[in-house]
């Protein structure tokens, strides 16, 4: 990617953004609840309006919109997203503080998912129309089908209730206990990346320089592994990067059944409570996170495709 077209994805990320932290604001403006309320519930002092009317004044919650917004944008800018209402510490530490265990979670995801969606796509796409290609698709087909939290909630009642192999509560974060959110999310992934595995293998399949390849005698798995699966990367990196910005965005459902402590569990503990500087924080993060991943995947196409290097 050359330097003036870098630069131009930056300044749209800019302005993305800024539309993105206007609006986010606006709606917790204009969003029922009183903010100042919350956090005196959540410290368990019970609210006068005398004191709820001091407290709106000195966080200046009384001022105009604008100067509201673009109070709280000029603190963004220098990294700070305001203090959590209801668990009264910066958002930026709350943020960092789930960020390590999502990162965790994501990759052990995406290692399984790769695991699985791989071989089986690859299966599929080689023994087209025969029975191994109808079961896989008959087994993706199943798994796309089938929800996160039913999924979830099966593996909790097979491996933590009746074998007792895996902790019920993840709240730990060991390796033990991303075991079954991770496997949770990657059937689900797997299910959908083994048919854009299989789909882009099967078109590769059919490529000039594939027969010309049989007709010299090279052996089929190293065409499949050395010439059409590397050919097929480019779709699956795009898949990949939706999927990691996606993961570690927070995969709430999940954390929230497997009380995994992440993004996804506090995103929907800060919503429960309307913790309005937590939610305003965790849309930023989740925005800048898919377009920072968009933009490396973006970059990586010139690395891998030597076509995208001589268009280029």
């Amino acid at each position: 990617m050359k330097k003036k077209q870098l630069l131009s994805r930056l300044l749209q990320m800019v302005v993305v953004l800024i539309g993105i932290s206007f609006f986010t604001f606006l709606l917790t403006y204009i969003s029922p609840g009183d903010p100042v309320r919350n956090m005196l519930s959540a410290t368990g002092v019970m609210p006068t309006e005398e004191l709820i009317r001091d407290l709106r004044d000195q966080m200046g919650l009384n001022d105009p919109f604008f100067v509201q917004y673009f109070r709280w944008l000029g603190n963004c800018l220098q990294g700070d997203f305001g203090t959590s209402y209801s668990l009264n510490k910066p958002v930026t530490a709350l943020l960092l503080a789930r960020l390590w265990p999502t990162l965790k979670l994501t990759i052990f995801s995406m290692i399984l998912m790769l695991l699985i969606a791989v071989p089986l796509g690859t299966l599929s796409a080689v023994y087209k129309d025969s029975v191994a290609d109808y079961i896989v698709r008959g087994l993706t087909f199943l798994g796309v089908s089938l929800p996160n939290f039913w999924v979830g909630l099966l593996l909790m009642l097979y491996f933590c209730v009746r074998h007792t192999w895996f902790p019920v509560v993840s709240s730990s974060g060991d390796f033990k206990s991303m075991v079954l959110p991770s496997l949770t999310l990657a059937i689900a992934m797997a299910s959908k990346y083994s048919r854009q595995v299989r789909t882009a293998v099967l078109e590769e399949l059919n490529q000039d320089y594939v027969i010309g390849a049989k007709a010299r005698g090279v052996k089929g798995w190293k065409i499949i592994w050395c010439n059409v699966f590397p050919n097929s990367l480019l779709p699956l990196i795009t898949m990949l990067g939706l999927s990691i910005g996606s993961l570690l965005g927070g995969t709430s459902v999940v954390e929230v059944i497997f009380s995994y402590p992440g993004l996804g569990s506090l995103a929907v503990s800060a919503i429960t409570s309307c913790d309005y500087n937590l939610i305003q924080g965790y849309v930023l993060w989740v925005a800048l996170i898919y377009m920072v991943i968009n933009l490396i995947v973006d970059m990586s196409y010139h690395y891998v495709d030597p076509r995208m290097r001589i268009k280029g």
